[in-house]
């Protein structure tokens, strides 16, 4: 299998695997040694960044047998307001003493004393930013991370307004949101927000240097299945990831596995070809919204030039949107906008109807080339 890839979080500069494990469905592995064989086939390949907010409790211990012993080696990222009953199902609350016991467990299980991230979890409504602050949560994650027990904060939202929220205080390092083609176009329960609000929160998060984890990738499986997809189509998981992965900010996706199948399953996209990963079929169903706007999908590439269009064009974006590093890292580009020669063929081939060659001349523009 070819190598994984690692990008780095901006604040803090841990380099966490493209590919994460979601831990929403473990559960449903046949026995604890199962979870453990996932887990190790995750590890083998690379994967080193792991979620810890499991559908019921059980997996936490074969969690911890497999994980302790390479604690060093991997990112964690732990829920505070995800909590579980005595009969080990998923609940959430805004309580803060039920958050401190079930965050003081979790710990104890996995045997470390630490999180790299400790998220707060599932704020999609304004009344769970307000009872977060009222509830004293907010204090309470903030003084955990002074006290190193986690290492670096942020939350979880499918919610771009809420998430600005967040972004506002200026105290967050990550962001856990849901990025795939049906919600960014306003199809499916968690479809909210227009695509332009949206991609405006992932540009904000690059610019504030806010890593994202994915979470719902392949759209709680909808977006695998033509007849479950909300265009009536359906994707590939190498290509949900490849949509993901090229969306800024974003750091890592993390896709829920159920066995050491899924796992290798997804892994596959390291080495899948660019055709394999090429998502522009979206093109043909996204709404009309989206037409006009780049999405950096790549399907214009080659360029005659030399040009990496879709690069050009997202460091634009970046630098409109306050992004004070994206000039520097567009004008390192081996071909800049001003090297178009105007033959058009990325204007015939975008699947969203952007007139590239004349955006072309506006990024030059801009850049003053």
């Amino acid at each position: 299998m070819t190598a994984m890839d690692y990008r780095a979080f901006p604040r803090g500069g841990e380099r966490a695997s493209v590919i994460g494990f979601g831990m929403g469905s473990i559960h449903e592995a046949k026995n604890e040694r199962a979870i453990e064989e996932a887990l190790e086939v995750a590890l083998d390949a690379g994967v080193n960044f792991f979620d810890l907010a499991p559908s019921q409790a059980a997996p936490f211990a074969p969690y911890g047998r497999v994980l302790a012993p390479r604690r060093g080696g991997i990112l964690t990222q732990m829920h505070l307001g995800a909590v579980y009953g005595a009969n080990g199902m998923y609940g959430w609350s805004r309580d803060l003493d039920a958050v401190k016991r079930q965050f003081s467990r979790v710990l104890d299980t996995l045997e470390t004393g630490y999180a790299d991230f400790g998220i707060i979890h599932c704020m999609d409504e304004d009344e769970d930013f307000d009872a977060m602050w009222e509830n004293g949560i907010w204090d309470y994650a903030l003084s955990l991370k002074e006290q190193g027990v986690i290492r670096h904060l942020g939350f979880s939202s499918h919610n771009p307004a809420i998430a600005r929220r967040f972004l506002d205080t200026g105290l967050v390092d990550e962001c856990m949101f849901s990025i795939n083609p049906a919600y960014d176009y306003s199809r499916g329960s968690y479809g909210l927000g227009r695509a332009n609000e949206r991609m405006d929160l992932y540009r904000a998060c690059e610019r504030d240097g806010i890593g994202i984890a994915v979470m719902k990738a392949f759209g709680g499986g909808q977006l695998l299945d033509a007849q479950a997809s909300p265009f009536g189509r359906a994707l590939t998981k190498a290509q949900c990831l490849a949509y993901a992965l090229d969306k800024p900010g974003v750091v890592t996706v993390l896709p829920g596995f159920r066995n050491a199948a899924d796992v290798a399953e997804a892994l596959a996209f390291c080495d899948a070809t660019s055709e394999e990963r090429d998502y522009s079929a979206i093109g043909t169903f996204a709404p009309q919204e989206a037409e006009g706007r780049c999405v950096y999908c790549h399907h214009c590439q080659p360029c005659p030039a030399g040009i990496d269009v879709g690069m050009a064009n997202k460091y634009y974006d970046l630098a409109r949107a306050g992004d004070a590093m994206a000039a520097g890292h567009y004008r390192k580009l081996a071909r800049r906008a001003g090297d178009c020669v105007g033959c058009g063929r990325c204007d015939g081939r975008c699947p969203f109807g952007v007139r590239q060659s004349e955006r072309m001349r506006e990024i030059a523009a801009y850049f003053g080339e």
